[in-house]
């Protein structure tokens, strides 16, 4: 019995490592099912890595102040998963908003379904255009072999709080980087759409800038987002195999 109890103990603590990242963090948080069954889908993987690696997730015999340090470790490493996740996505988001606000979508929110969260127009297919990217690439699995990796190099409940804010720095600086480099050639042509118009102000003053150059934005931004996204596909590839690869800096 007290075998059997020391491996629940073991597969639920193990799952505050994983539970986190499938219920909270993008592209997950995108897939619109609910975040109890994301919970227990992160809790069955623990209970599979916990059966994987015995020697790495045994707490046999621990007391109840060990066993509650242990999961406030395992919880902090959860967070650390969730918060690269977020990072590169919200640059993702920050780009879009950008765009949005540049061609006079500035009101033009949407509701996602997932979070009940207000998102901006062009960030949200940002977003999904990161989300196929990410599973189209095996991102899924790749994740599988960061969990197993990270309890060969942090058993269970030995994570210690590391120094990573100037890798965590570093990683942000690179995630907007390339969001902006995705959503740059928009921005790009949006810009010089606004120029024309202007030098066109000044040539034709009787023109009503305003409506003329919301009218010409909302022609131009679909067919340039639609260029966007069959170029800077390998640039989002890259964005989220770069997010996978800065977790284990971010823990160390």
């Amino acid at each position: 019995m007290s075998a059997l109890s020391d491996w629940i103990v073991s597969c639920l603590v193990l799952g505050l490592r994983i539970a986190p990242v499938f219920a909270f963090a993008p592209p997950f948080s995108l897939i619109p099912m609910p975040r109890l069954f994301r919970l227990l889908f992160g809790l069955g993987l623990a209970v599979s890595l916990v059966s994987a690696y015995p020697a790495a997730t045994s707490l046999a015999n621990a007391s109840l102040p060990t066993i509650a340090l242990a999961a406030m470790r395992e919880l902090m490493m959860g967070i650390v998963f969730v918060l690269a996740f977020e990072l590169a996505f919200a640059a993702l988001y920050v780009a879009g908003r950008t765009i949005d606000i540049q061609a006079g979508y500035g009101l033009a929110l949407l509701i996602d379904p997932t979070s009940r969260a207000q998102t901006p127009l062009v960030g949200t297919l940002f977003a999904y255009a990161a989300g196929a990217a990410f599973f189209a690439a095996d991102g899924q699995i790749d994740l599988l072999h960061l969990f197993g990796a990270s309890l060969d190099a942090i058993p269970l409940g030995m994570w210690a709080m590391p120094d990573s804010i100037a890798r965590i720095t570093a990683f942000t600086s690179m995630a907007f980087l390339s969001a902006f480099g995705i959503a740059g050639g928009t921005i790009l042509v949006l810009f010089l759409v606004d120029l024309t118009i202007a030098l066109l102000s000044r040539t034709v003053p009787q023109l009503n800038v305003l409506i003329l150059g919301f009218q010409v934005k909302t022609i131009v931004l679909p067919l340039v987002l639609s260029l966007t996204f069959g170029i800077s596909g390998a640039l989002l590839f890259r964005t989220m195999s770069m997010t996978l690869q800065a977790i284990p800096g971010m823990l160390r």
